[in-house]
């Protein structure tokens, strides 16, 4: 059986974004996950950048427009955090454009805006 990408890191920080829902619940915006989330990686050690930018490049010319990933952890894991009440296909496809942007292997998908932590390992 192949091991999982990164397994320790991303159990981490499932766990963690499984106490941020559990301290919060659901029904809060968006940014106020991402704010406690931003708490709980400083209290726990873990090295992430919030909000990081990823420059397209279109036939060798930087398009003005950018992709922010709302997390990148330990520097080899995205995080992309939702408050919805269901995830789709097209939260899906919106982690792998940024994990192509940003040359990394495995995103999480995280949504908070239902009764329980709903999550989704996106690997590139």
């Amino acid at each position: 059986m192949e091991e999982l990408l990164y397994k320790e890191e991303t159990f981490k920080i499932i766990g963690l974004c499984m106490e941020v829902h559990r301290e919060l619940g659901k029904g809060h915006d968006e940014v106020i996950y991402k704010d406690s989330l931003e708490i709980e990686f400083s209290r726990n050690g873990i090295a992430f950048a919030r909000e990081k930018e990823y420059k397209i490049t279109y036939k060798g010319v930087i398009l003005p427009h950018k992709y922010f990933a709302d997390f990148v952890a330990e520097e080899k894991v995205l995080l992309e955090a939702k408050a919805l009440e269901k995830l789709t296909d097209s939260h899906v496809r919106q982690v792998l454009n940024y994990l192509a942007a940003s040359k990394l292997k495995l995103g999480l998908l995280v949504n908070f805006g239902f009764d329980s932590l709903e999550w989704r390992r996106v690997v590139l």
